[in-house]
């Protein structure tokens, strides 16, 4: 950041050695494109429109297909399909702001202006990116909780206590950051640590945003994720080496635990293949060289969101085929009440 904020310093070797200054940028659009300076320009913006489409088109047949090949009412479904819908929405709406956001600065071969319309692409973009990242972040609890405390978190009427946790501080944050005018270009020196798009938090006025909340939230996010996730297969594994000496219902009980938080930590794992590259390339990049495959796998595995959602909403899918839920068959045993009361909510 410290770099953006200091003057730029060029030489003049015409005659005698003169050095002169520019004031140092008052936003990100005193900041060049990314790429114009390279030659990459276009080939990034074409590999990231191809990888958004793609993602958009899968997450608008995932959400078709998850209503029409379900009778039941929404919220009556399990949580695993519940999931994926949100999921697909947000990388639908995401890539379709993302999208339009590249698109522009493509044609133009500028920034998005005027500065309102690159403010409504950075709200767009932002909300639902940190929406996603929040809903994964508290599917990775779930399935720790069911594992080793048996207990399934209640989202409340409608997933009341879900949406409002991860839709509700990102729209705060967002809200508050276009207010204070923290939103706008991210220009080229944010671009090189974090390709994404060229509208988010504004490069200069919106720097401790990027630092605070982007890049430590989304470490720790990460980083609990990670966690929980190993916990989580940990106990799965160790569970299933000792159900040869367990028999019955409580084994079939065990059984569907491990099932539901197999089904959760695929919202996980598809997390964690997604942005894992983008880890890789800040490492990267504050080692002072980036290598060109390491920028093409993230700006390709960062906007396939959709397709991964996809894959899971197939698993899914298939999964429940083989193995259909027996919840009221379940409910009948005592010993395994509260476990059957688990499952059948997945």
């Amino acid at each position: 950041m410290s770099s953006t904020a200091t003057f730029l310093t060029s030489f003049d070797n015409s005659g005698q050695n003169k050095t002169t200054t520019t004031p140092a940028p008052r936003d990100g659009y005193d900041l060049p494109i990314y790429g114009l300076d390279n030659n990459r320009f276009i080939s990034l913006h074409l590999t990231a429109l191809s990888c958004i489409s793609i993602s958009l088109a899968f997450s608008v047949i995932v959400i078709t297909f998850s209503f029409r090949s379900s009778n039941r009412r929404f919220f009556n479904r399990t949580k695993s399909e519940r999931f994926v819908v949100y999921m697909a929405l947000c990388d639908g709406l995401f890539n379709l702001a993302h999208s339009l956001d590249h698109l522009h600065i493509l044609i133009t071969k500028d920034h998005v202006r005027p500065r309102g319309l690159c403010v409504f692409y950075a709200f767009v973009i932002g909300e639902f990116i940190s929406a996603q990242m929040f809903m994964v972040n508290i599917v990775s609890i779930n399935a720790f909780s069911m594992i080793y405390m048996k207990k399934d978190i209640s989202f409340g009427k409608y997933d009341w206590r879900l949406l409002s946790f991860t839709f509700g501080i990102p729209f705060i944050v967002y809200l508050s950051a276009a207010i204070l005018g923290k939103l706008g270009p991210t220009g080229a020196f944010f671009l090189k640590i974090f390709f994404i798009c060229s509208c988010h938090f504004d490069a200069i006025k919106g720097a401790d945003l990027w630092v605070y909340y982007l890049t430590i939230l989304t470490f720790v996010v990460v980083v609990v994720n990670v966690i929980l996730y190993i916990a989580t297969w940990i106990k799965i594994y160790k569970e299933t080496k000792s159900l040869a000496n367990v028999l019955g219902h409580e084994a079939q009980a065990i059984k569907s635990i491990h099932n539901s938080a197999r089904n959760m930590s695929l919202f996980v794992s598809v997390f964690l293949i997604q942005w894992f590259s983008l880890a890789v390339y800040s490492i990267t990049a504050l080692l002072g060289h980036v290598p060109e495959v390491i920028l093409y796998m993230v700006i390709s595995l960062n906007n396939i969101g959709g397709v991964l959602n996809g894959l899971v909403f197939i698993i899914l899918k298939r999964r429940r085929k083989k193995r259909p839920l027996k919840a009221d068959s379940m409910a009948t045993i005592t010993t395994s009440q509260s476990v059957s009361t688990i499952t059948s909510k997945f």
